[in-house]
């Protein structure tokens, strides 16, 4: 064959090559950024990385970033990227972070812990010392709650007190806001002591006591449960309680006290802060085969301006909490689905989407996400991440990501 000839062979292969060059890719599972031929590709797949393609033509993409990934987790295949080793900023969606990672750490059987217990002597039926409450960051805690830890120091045979009622907040840092998070936004205070979601608790307990017949001859203090006091009793809360509401309904709250979780089991000084969950974060990112410098962890929510991640990221997260067969079931039921509940409970409501997409939503000022799971046609599960940002109206995000899972889904 002569030179001519190969030369005009090569430039039809190349040619032919084109079409798939142009658009965004369909990678394989080395989160490459360029196309792998090495292994045929399915109609399916290119059916919908064709409806894909045409949705990256959108008006919105024009003056906004996208960053989108999808993945197959039936045949373990990446199906489409487009910008997904970007940095943005994930909005809610780091939800989805803190709870895997929380999950991975502490176990899927953890419990959050508020403790009472006194030091000094009881008389009759009277304390003659102070009386400790430990707080364990448990957002879940109701006045109830507080009700029948009352009833129990009651009929710990205790029916006055004379010392101190200290709150114990030693297990987190003394930061009642988090990183990055605006002056101006209504956020809550992450206080270890919380009574319906507010920093109440020494108020609560005293009207609880006293309304048992408890009476008071006491001053209000902070400090240390010493290791040689009596515990009393000890209040418990299942990580899915937490998961559930953190989740469904985009609880900023719960998000930051299971960050908190993850940063004190990890804290060799038993005290848990931001950084150092955030560093728990990213030896588990590294673990997945990530570069952590890459990704910032400000906080557990994603109210923090300072969050940034990729597409990439969070499909790897995604991934390993399936792969993780005691992660999948404790995170997947916790997700809002769409058409049916929790922050999805409005969006995709008919169609192949609806009861389908088991997804964390995110919204900030500019800012619209949407990541999780989802069954496509073919009845192969898909994990996914859209990160829309630099949008003048949330809605433009929304209605883009429900088109993206319209196409996935069908």
């Amino acid at each position: 064959m002569t030179k001519k000839m190969n030369k005009w062979l090569l430039c039809l292969v190349f040619s032919a090559m084109l079409p798939w060059c142009a658009g965004a890719q369909i990678v394989d599972d080395t989160f490459s950024t360029t196309s792998s031929f090495n292994e045929p590709v399915d109609s399916w797949q290119r059916e919908m990385a064709g409806r894909l393609d045409f949705l990256m033509s959108d008006p919105l993409l024009q003056t906004s970033q996208l960053g989108l990934m999808v993945f197959d987790l039936t045949t373990n295949k990446m199906l489409y990227a487009k910008n997904e080793r970007q940095r943005m900023r994930p909005a809610s969606v780091m939800k989805l972070v803190t709870a895997i990672t929380a999950l991975d750490t502490l176990g899927t059987d953890y419990e959050y812990l508020t403790r009472i217990g006194y030091q000094g002597r009881i008389v009759g039926d009277t304390l003659i010392g102070n009386l400790y409450f430990v707080g364990g960051f448990d957002p879940t805690v109701t006045t109830g709650d507080v009700r029948e830890m009352a009833t129990r120091i009651r009929d710990y045979g205790i029916r006055h007190i004379e010392g101190l009622l200290v709150a114990d907040l030693s297990m987190k840092d003394s930061l009642w806001l988090g990183k990055g998070w605006c002056w101006d936004d209504d956020d809550p205070h992450l206080v270890p002591l919380l009574v319906d979601g507010k920093d109440q608790w020494m108020s609560s307990m005293m009207t609880e006591l006293q309304r048992l017949g408890v009476g008071l001859s006491v001053s209000l203090a902070r400090g240390k449960m010493p290791k040689g006091a009596t515990e009393i009793c000890c209040f418990r809360s299942h990580i899915d309680k937490v998961l559930t509401q953190m989740m469904k309904e985009s609880d900023n709250l719960y998000a930051e006290s299971l960050l908190y979780q993850t940063a004190l089991a990890a804290s060799k000084q038993g005290v848990g802060t931001a950084e150092g969950a955030a560093g728990v974060t990213k030896r588990l990112l590294r673990r997945l085969g990530l570069t952590p410098r890459f990704y910032t962890i400000a906080d557990g929510s994603g109210l923090s301006l300072y969050n940034y991640v990729t597409a990439e990221m969070m499909v790897r997260l995604l991934r390993h909490a399936y792969e993780k067969s005691d992660i999948f079931a404790h995170l997947y039921p916790a997700l809002p689905i769409a058409g049916v509940d929790g922050t999805l409970k409005k969006r995709m409501k008919t169609g192949s989407c609806a009861g389908n997409v088991h997804a964390k939503t995110g919204t900030v000022s500019a800012v619209s996400t949407l990541s999780g799971y989802c069954t496509a046609a073919n009845g192969h599960l898909l994990c996914f991440c859209i990160l829309n940002q630099g949008i003048v109206k949330a809605d433009e995000g929304r209605d883009f990501q429900n088109r993206v899972c319209s196409e996935m889904c069908r």
